[in-house]
């Protein structure tokens, strides 16, 4: 599992990178500056979450079972806080509670990962 996440993790960097690249460039002419914050928003939480998969995974190879679980909770906050931060930066449109509950789970993976480091 734990190459799942480290796969995961890298390839969430590099998506970072690339949106960085596009928003830097492609995105201020056609967004206001309350949503261009909000997709910078995302970008950070994007790049600290890839990295954070990366840890996790490199824990999880070491035999730490909550670190999968927080990889998994980094994944799935990642997608859904992203996600949603990203849609309603572009289209105006809101998924309500969809930002929130992966901004929750962003954090649950946080509180997994040290209780992963503190165990032995």
């Amino acid at each position: 599992m734990h190459r799942l996440w480290l796969i995961t993790g890298a390839m969430a960097g590099l998506i970072a990178v690339g949106l960085s690249a596009w928003a830097a460039h492609g995105l201020p002419a056609r967004l206001e500056p309350a949503r261009m914050a909000a997709v910078q928003n995302a970008l950070t939480m994007q790049g600290w979450h890839a990295l954070a998969l990366l840890i996790a995974g490199l824990m999880a190879e070491r035999g730490r079972r909550l670190a999968n679980f927080a990889a998994a909770a980094f994944l799935a906050g990642m997608i859904l806080f992203c996600g949603a931060v990203w849609l309603s930066a572009l289209t105006g449109q809101s998924l309500g509670p969809i930002a929130p509950s992966g901004g929750m789970l962003l954090m649950l993976g946080w509180a997994l990962l040290a209780l992963a480091a503190a165990r032995r």
